[in-house]
């Protein structure tokens, strides 16, 4: 796996290691061992959350506020500018901390032979051809090939398994990992970004793809844009070719394009997301990033980490296989228990001991102790029964115990049959032996695994059922992986990982990766690769994970999930962090984040229409009737009513989908512009009423249109918040009260004249009762709106040769 490319460095140091000078040529030619840290400039990082089409619009009302003197839609507008740029910033600023929390995790110093002799050096300075010395406890320094001694390392921070992996000449120790047991001297290899954990932390920190929230909010950016420049253009050119004045056409110029910009749909949409965030909070799962929550709805297929998110983490010992026909399965728990401590903390010794029970070494005094070591890999001791008699005890690896044996050959063949059988169901084989005197005898075998969670196999059911595939990812075997499969519910069709080279094609690595159950022996590469395929097949991926292994693919995937006691390196990757152990609370998380994005699309679908229905009723008021059917301060009272109501869309009741949801923009402007379009009639239809029939001057006709605008914009909420009839579910009644509230208000304003001409209560009760029966003629118009975007998305899902729609 590691490319040796300092033979020639290492031949010249003839075993004693590297000159000075030969260091300080190869630290100039290949850099500082090390992570490289980007310094970005904080202050152009933060101007990038000024630009983009949303922040444009908001920018430029806030500058047609100043020209018009609206100082206090002036200073709202600001404040909503820099609260959304702000909010943004600090959610970017915070991928930083994962190098950070990865830096963290290595060697500062190092043992190197340099110049003949032993010196201890900064880690830093280390190149490829040193000679390292690494200790029990130590953290290896650089990606290493091991010269002389044997160890067992912890390679968590790589492949996320707990049990240590066996080191011995000629294996590679890697930057990052521990040493458990033993020490090695070893030859530096790779080092700085070329290491296994540099190439990791390169992952952690490369950008992820934009997210679909801010796909949306471009997609709904670009086209209220197009929109409000067109109109507003049409509203300049016809006024000024009919001859109404140059100040009061700039004017009201000014205020529909204030009108139009959508100012409140960045909050809006962050409090909503907020609102959410607080909702998953109480079940325990902290909210980092703010847009994951609104991925999260759309998540169809999880990729889980096996060690402590699908299994506890623990290793546990199954029933005992008995090869001497006169021992028990307590005999060999027993035997086992008296070669193990406790006070190592070794997980292997602490779970036969569990498994003995507490009582199981009463009774017996331990004489002499010989600890596991790499070497032998055996634990030895001798024993003192309580009424007498001394005997020694053994446990370890198969042929370790078999060697001790006067005759190994007659148990071989059955220990290395139960040894396989055992492997095949990926079970970890621990040999037990025991000197009576008159020889060892073989008693038996331990089989050690770590088992799955209690809710695993519940919760990758419930996933199902809401729409989302599950895949297991572990840097274990592929054999220990289809055990654990086989216990949570998930297929057997376990991909090793080193299918995946760096010459398969995209298109044949996203077929694999979509057709697994889960993922075997993987490295941080491995799971960034598979993150990367599964999304540039279409999917929304969230990923689960604890390690610095998992750092890379928490970052990439569109949301990444850390669990309960991750390191600070995943969970400064992830966007939500788990406070509970397993991942049942991910069920809770994806039913709360479909609730979530439903209010998302309600307020953005009501939002489009609005912006419709206003700024093409005026438009077309004007060149039809050379009309201004509002004045300036009217639209200006919509905006400031709409955005004091709306906000309480982020506490509003809603049915969510039962499948992954996503941002469908065809529906969402195809339901808007009919919504808006529909409401633009029925404002002509108010027109004609006051003018045609009740013969209305302009003055008291305008005030007429204002109330209708504003009780029917509010009214079109209630359409635009259901899939079915707008009765088919109830509003929260914050929603309730802010929508009556308001329209409350906004009838005392017209009534008493407030800013406009008074209007009678007569005409102000028409108001209310034509937009409410324009309100349940909407909702008819988006029921067939929805049931013939239904039908098409069907046709285009059926169309064998169309690709799969990409969310915004």
């Amino acid at each position: 796996m590691v490319e040796r490319r300092v033979t020639e460095s290492e031949t010249a140091a003839g075993g004693d290691g590297l000159t000075s000078v030969e260091a300080a040529r190869l630290l100039a030619a290949v850099g500082a061992n090390e992570i490289a840290e980007e310094h970005r400039s904080v202050l152009l990082e933060l101007l990038g959350h000024f630009s983009g089409p949303i922040a444009w619009m908001i920018e430029a009302a806030v500058v047609l506020t100043a020209v018009v003197g609206r100082w206090a839609d002036f200073a709202i507008i600001l404040v909503l500018l820099v609260m959304n740029g702000f909010v943004g910033f600090w959610e970017e600023h915070q991928a930083g901390n994962a190098i950070a929390a990865l830096r963290s995790e290595l060697a500062v110093s190092a043992r190197v032979r340099r110049d003949g002799e032993w010196q201890s050096l900064p880690a830093r300075v280390l190149v490829p051809g040193d000679v390292i010395h690494v200790d029990l406890g130590q953290i290896v320094p650089a990606d290493a090939e091991v010269s002389s001694g044997s160890a067992q390392v912890d390679q968590s921070a790589l492949t996320g398994e707990s049990l240590a992996a066996d080191k011995a000449p000629g294996d590679v120790v890697y930057s990052g990992s521990v040493l458990a047991r033993g020490e090695v001297t070893a030859a530096v290899t790779e080092t700085g970004s070329r290491t296994s954990f540099g190439r990791t932390a390169a992952l952690a920190g490369a950008e992820p793809p934009p997210s679909h929230f801010q796909q949306a909010v471009l997609a709904i950016g670009r086209y209220l844009i197009v929109l409000a420049l067109s109109l507003v253009a049409v509203i300049v050119i016809v006024s000024l070719a009919r001859g109404i004045s140059v100040s009061s056409t700039l004017e009201f110029a000014l205020v529909v394009t204030i009108a139009s910009v959508p100012v409140a749909l960045p909050a809006v949409l962050s409090v909503t997301m907020a609102v959410g965030s607080r909702a998953l909070a109480r079940h325990h799962a902290v909210v980092s990033h703010l847009p994951a929550v609104e991925e999260l709805a759309g998540v169809d297929v999880l990729c889980a980490d096996k060690t402590g998110t699908l299994t506890e983490n623990r290793l546990t010992v199954a029933e005992p296989t008995i090869l001497d026909a006169s021992a028990t399965a307590q005999d060999v728990l027993v035997a086992a228990a008296l070669a193990s401590q406790a006070e190592g903390r070794d997980p292997i010794d602490l779970a036969v001991l569990e498994a003995a029970g507490g009582a199981a070494r009463s009774g017996y005094q331990i004489l002499e102790f010989d600890p596991f070591n790499p070497e032998q890999k055996r634990a030895r001791a001798r024993v003192q029964r309580a009424e007498g008699g001394a005997f020694e005890v053994a446990k370890g690896a198969a042929q370790a115990i078999l060697a001790l044996l006067a005759d190994p050959a007659a148990a071989s063949d059955r220990l290395e049959q139960t040894v396989a059988e055992l492997g095949g169901r990926g079970y970890r084989a621990l040999a037990v032996g025991q000197n009576d005197g008159s020889g060892w005898r073989l008693l038996g075998v331990l089989a050690l695994h770590d088992p799955a969670r209690d809710d695993s196999k519940a919760t990758i059911a419930a996933a199902r059922r809401l729409g989302v595939e599950v895949k297991m990812v572990t840097g274990d075997r592929a054999e220990v992986a289809r055990d654990v499969a086989s216990e949570v519910g998930l297929g057997q069709n376990i991909l090793d990982a080193s299918a995946f080279t760096d010459d398969t094609d995209e298109h044949d690595l996203a077929q694999m990766v979509e057709g697994a159950d889960g993922f075997a022996q993987v490295v941080p590469e491995d799971k960034y690769r598979v993150v990367k395929a599964l999304q540039a097949a279409g999917r929304i991926v969230a990923m689960t994970g604890d390690g610095v292994n998992d750092a890379p693919a928490l970052r990439r995937a569109d949301a990444g999930i850390a669990v309960a006691g991750a390191t600070d390196a995943a969970r400064a990757a992830a966007d939500i962090v788990l406070l509970e152990p397993g991942i049942s609370v991910i069920v809770t998380a994806l039913r709360l984040s479909r609730e979530i994005f439903r209010r998302m699309t309600n307020y953005a679908i009501y939002r489009i229409s609005e912006t419709i229905r206003v700024v093409v009723f005026a438009t077309l008021a004007i060149i039809v009737f050379g009309f201004f059917p509002v004045t300036a301060a009217m639209i200006v009272l919509l905006a400031v009513l709409n955005d004091a109501a709306i906000l309480t869309i982020a506490y509003d009741n809603v049915l969510p989908s039962s499948q992954p949801e996503r941002w469908q923009m065809r529906d969402v402007m195809t339901l808007a512009a009919s919504l808006g379009l529909g409401g633009v009639v029925s404002s002509f239809g108010m027109l004609l009423i006051g003018d045609l029939y009740l013969h209305l001057d302009h003055d008291t006709l305008r005030t007429l249109i204002y109330l209708k605008l504003s009780v029917a914009g509010h009214l079109t909420l209630f359409v635009a918040r259901t899939r079915g009839p707008l009765w088919s579910v109830r509003p929260a009644a914050i929603v309730l009260v802010a929508v009556l509230g308001t329209q409350i208000l906004a009838t005392l304003i017209a009534v008493l004249g407030i800013l406009m001409h008074p209007l009678p209560w007569r005409y102000a009760a028409l108001a209310w009762v034509y937009a409410m029966i324009w309100m349940f003629l909407l909702d008819g118009i988006k029921l067939v709106v929805y049931a013939l975007r239904g039908r098409a998305r069907t046709a285009e899902e059926a169309a064998p040769a169309q690709a799969p729609a990409s969310a915004a």
